[in-house]
């Protein structure tokens, strides 16, 4: 049995990545998602060991302590990350992960794991992205501003993965549909298909 292939979707807030991710999920269970663990308090409509694992900072520290994070990174004084052992235990059953992170994260991910495969999803455009933030109505101006920046040296990153996916207004599953594709088209790599020929030797 082949081992499942790591896939790292990220790019800017507004992008669309949960809604994408879901769609994705939705039509092929088989994936697995990874679950991010947090030190956050969990939001109101938040599920535990659904959403996030939500733990305290001494629990995140000692796991940073011990090496057992694939990926961390410490957000207004909490820290956000992912266990190795939410990823890899799934890979080596054969099944393809989903890690769904901020681009920081995907090139902790990357330099360590340079077999996974990156995909960058983005808006069609500036305006597009600033009438997403806007639209949600739950953001300050000066929330929104620091978004529109950070995802204006987020989108430089781009030229760093490996695919670049535009996510129009209401094509959400048409970039589900894209992205399974591409995993898809990875499994055909002839890199990934040692099984095919030990069915000959």
């Amino acid at each position: 049995m082949d081992k499942g292939l790591l896939f790292i979707i990220s790019g800017p807030a507004g992008s669309g990545k949960g809604t994408v991710v879901k769609s994705i999920l939705k039509k092929h269970p088989e994936i697995k998602l990874s679950i991010s663990m947090t030190t956050r308090q969990p939001r109101p409509i938040e599920t535990p060991n659904v959403d996030y694992y939500f733990v305290t900072k001494e629990f995140f520290q000692d796991k940073i302590e011990n090496n057992e994070m694939l990926e961390y990174a410490d957000y207004n004084g909490n820290y956000y990350g992912t266990l190795k052992s939410e990823v890899f235990d799934s890979l080596e059953n054969g099944r393809d992960v989903i890690l769904e992170i901020e681009v920081d994260g995907a090139m902790q991910v990357k330099a360590a794991n340079p077999e996974a495969i990156t995909i960058m999803l983005t808006p069609p455009d500036s305006q597009t992205l600033e009438s997403r933030l806007r639209g949600r109505g739950t953001e300050t101006e000066e929330n929104i501003l620091k978004r529109l920046n950070k995802a204006k040296i987020e989108i430089t990153f781009l030229p760093k993965y490996d695919y670049s996916v535009i996510n129009e207004d209401g094509g959400a599953d048409a970039c589900a549909d894209l992205i399974y594709s591409i995993m898809q088209a990875e499994h055909s790599k002839t890199v990934h298909t040692k099984s095919i020929i030990k069915k000959f030797e």
